[in-house]
């Protein structure tokens, strides 16, 4: 699926730059404090975390069921310009997963993203849990 195509995140313009996505710092994501809401962040976060899953795993496409299961994330610095999402799973976790879902066709996943502006300034950092399993 392609991921600009999910209604909610046409609603807020996330961006999908190939590499990475992103969300202009732009009015319609404001705070009262003139700053990118903190939920604009959590989701581009969590999405950017599905994206990545699909390039991790893209034989898996349309043969399993994400779902979130669990999500933290910690906000840094106040993000006043255009943000970029960048996510990762580290080796032992990525490992446990392959295992599981060879075993039983189900797993869980944690996916880590970090949030940084234009100029390089994280602004949230977020780990998200994800189930997945096959149709």
């Amino acid at each position: 699926m392609e991921v600009t195509q999910i209604p909610f995140v046409k609603l807020i313009e996330i961006n999908d730059e190939k590499a990475h996505l992103s969300l202009e710092y732009k009015e319609n994501i404001l705070n009262h404090v003139e700053t990118i809401h903190a939920s604009a962040q959590f989701a581009l976060a969590e999405t950017q975390s599905g994206v990545f899953l699909q390039e991790l795993f893209p034989n898996l496409e349309g043969k399993v069921i994400p779902l979130l299961r669990d999500a933290t994330i910690k906000y840094k610095k106040p993000a006043q310009k255009k943000i970029y999402a960048f996510a990762s799973v580290s080796d032992e976790n990525l490992k446990k997963f392959q295992k599981l879902f060879e075993k039983k066709g189900r797993g869980s996943i944690e996916v880590d993203v970090i949030v940084k502006d234009i100029d390089n300034v994280v602004t949230a950092v977020a780990s998200f849990v994800w189930f997945i399993t096959k149709i």
